[in-house]
Order: structure tokens, then C-alpha cells, then sequence
């Protein structure tokens, strides 16, 4: 087949690319920044662009967007050009060249403020069931292109699978606050049992998908670590996540210790993957308790690939309070 992967240049994007190096597969990319793994450089808002860019492909990985670092560096039109007019322009081309797979990297951001749990209340249960609460332009623009692709699988039959995915760059967090309490690697193991996922699980996800789209036709998954946690778990995990943890798993405080970690006081959300890992068949590696083994051991919790990937920043500039403004 021959696969062209969208946003080349970025964290998923590249780890699309190197993967898919070894396979039988043609692979072309495009991103508006030149790297090794790109073959156009260009704007998948320019609707021309986007048909040379699809021409010929069998399946199209679109990872190419905005995120959430660029809410305050950028301006709301320019969300709308990258994320949904390039999504409009991709699923166009994709109908002209009756593609098999149109895969679509969203995120959980689109559930916005529907996340935060009442005061007092439990910490909220994130499934692909949940009702978006539009917090910024960001999940917004995400959530239209969502519907984009719901739009293209009714009147032109294409199959469309949308990926939300949770946390998946290893840069540092944005919360200076954060920083101040917990190391870099402290906030992301504890992030594994809630809302983030390693990169190599995210490209394993991303190829089931393309494998699957023409028996599915359209659907959405939540890609994240598979969680521990149980919706019984959901008030003590807003109140005092720790106890939660030593329930679960009584040797990780003795663990955390010789590090000199912690756990957050408080879990608001917890994203579940459970509908991705029983209908694609994912089988998402690095959790908590990979996690945990690793940290045992002696050894980096992250994925190979992940590392490969490195570090790539979302911003030219520099900025005083963090990695970009917020």
C-alpha cells in the first residue's frame, strides 16, 4: 500500500515514519517543516497541495495539527486553517482517491471542561461516551474535524477512524507549579495511570486502526495507558489519589521513596482505553505497572522509539515561565 503520513515533522508523525520504514508499505509524508522523514514540505490548508499529497495513496495517517501549546502563540483562524480546513482538504482528496483507511489523530482535549469533576465531587470517568464541554479553540477545532470525518464516512462512505489520543511528549510539563513539587519523570510515570500514553503504543494503534477501518467504517477511540482503576476507585482518587495507589499496588510507596517521588494528591479524571484494546485488539505495553518494573529494575520506563524521537519543542522561540506559554 502506499501510505501517506501527515505532519511528518512532529512527534507522531516521525515515529509513523520510522516504523513504517521496515514494512512492505510506500510511505510519503508531508509536513510544513523539512525533516528526514518528509518528502513535501508545504500547507495542507492550500487545497492543492493536499490533492498532491493524496494523489495516488491507499491510506492516509493525518497527525498534521495545532496543539494545545500553540492556544496563546497562535490565533484562532490559524487553528481553523490547520485543523480543519486541512482535514476538510485531506478528506476531499481522500474521497477522490477512494482511499481504504483515513486514520485521524485527535485528542482527549475535545472533551474540554466536561472533564473537571464538580467541587467535592468524584473525579470524572473518560470514555468515548462522554459529552464535549468546549474549553479552548484547540479542542474545538479538533472536535470539528471530528465531525469532518463523520460527514465523509455518511456521504462518501469513507472509512474513518478517529484517535483521541491522551499525553504522548516527553516534554517537560507546562505547570511551573508542577515542576516546582515533582521531577520530569515523577509527573509522567504518574500520568500513566490516567492520562498518558507512550509513543510506540500510540503507532500500534494508529497501524491497527488502518487494518481495521474498512470492517469498522467509523468510530472513535480513547488512546491512552490501559488504568488501573475502577469507577468504584473515582471519589477517594479526587479526595487522596495515594491511598487508591497503596490499595493497588502496596510495594510502589517503597519504590517512589528510594526515588524520592510522589504520587498527586488528587486524580480529577481518568482516561479509559478499554473500547480501542477490545475492538482493535490494542495491547498497550507501557502502563503503571510496566512502569513500576522498570523503575525495580533499574531501568528507563520509555519505549525505545519514544527516545529516538527525542524532545522537539512546539515553539522556535523561548519562553521565562516553561517549555510555552499558558
Amino acid at each position: 500500500m502506499r501510505i501517506l503520513v501527515t505532519g511528518s515533522a512532529g512527534h507522531l508523525g516521525e515515529a509513523l515514519c520510522r516504523s513504517l520504514q521496515s514494512s512492505d508499505h510506500t510511505v510519503v509524508s508531508c509536513d510544513l517543516h523539512s525533516s528526514p522523514y518528509t518528502t513535501w514540505v508545504g500547507d495542507l490548508s492550500n487545497s492543492s497541495f493536499a490533492a498532491a499529497c493524496a494523489e495516488g495513496v491507499d491510506v492516509i495517517l493525518h497527525t498534521a495539527t495545532l496543539h494545545k501549546p500553540h492556544v496563546a502563540t497562535h490565533t484562532k483562524q490559524a487553528f481553523i486553517d490547520a485543523n480543519v480546513t486541512a482535514t476538510l482538504n485531506l478528506l476531499e482528496a481522500a474521497a477522490r482517491e477512494q482511499v481504504s483507511a483515513f486514520i485521524f489523530t485527535s485528542t482527549t482535549s475535545t472533551f474540554g471542561s466536561a472533564m473537571a469533576p464538580e467541587a467535592g465531587g468524584p473525579a470524572v470517568w473518560v470514555t468515548e461516551d462522554l459529552q464535549p464541554v468546549t474549553k479552548n479553540i484547540y479542542g474545538m477545532t479538533k472536535l470539528a474535524a471530528e465531525d469532518l470525518c463523520w460527514l465523509f464516512h455518511q456521504q462518501h462512505q469513507l472509512p474513518c477512524i478517529i484517535l483521541k489520543t491522551s499525553r504522548f511528549f516527553l516534554e517537560i510539563d507546562d505547570d511551573p507549579l508542577m515542576r516546582g513539587v515533582y521531577t520530569n519523570d515523577n509527573i509522567k510515570a504518574n500520568e500513566f495511570l490516567f492520562r498518558r500514553v507512550d509513543l510506540h503504543d500510540v503507532v500500534d494503534a494508529h497501524f491497527l486502526a488502518m487494518d481495521r477501518a474498512a470492517d469498522i467504517g467509523f468510530r472513535k477511540y480513547i488512546i491512552t495507558a490501559r488504568t488501573p482503576f475502577r469507577p468504584e476507585h473515582l471519589a477517594t482518587l479526587h479526595q487522596d489519589a495515594a491511598a487508591v495507589l497503596k490499595e493497588l499496588y502496596p510495594a510502589y510507596s517503597s519504590i517512589y521513596k528510594e526515588l524520592d517521588w510522589k504520587m498527586f494528591d488528587q486524580i480529577s479524571r481518568v482516561y479509559v482505553s478499554e473500547l480501542a484494546q477490545r475492538e482493535l485488539g490494542w495491547e498497550p505495553r507501557w502502563d503503571f505497572e510496566y512502569i513500576l518494573a522498570c523503575l525495580t529494575a533499574g531501568e528507563d520506563y520509555r519505549s525505545a522509539l519514544s527516545m529516538q524521537v527525542g524532545i522537539k519543542g512546539h515553539h522556535n522561540e523561548k519562553f521565562i515561565d516553561g517549555p510555552y506559554p499558558v
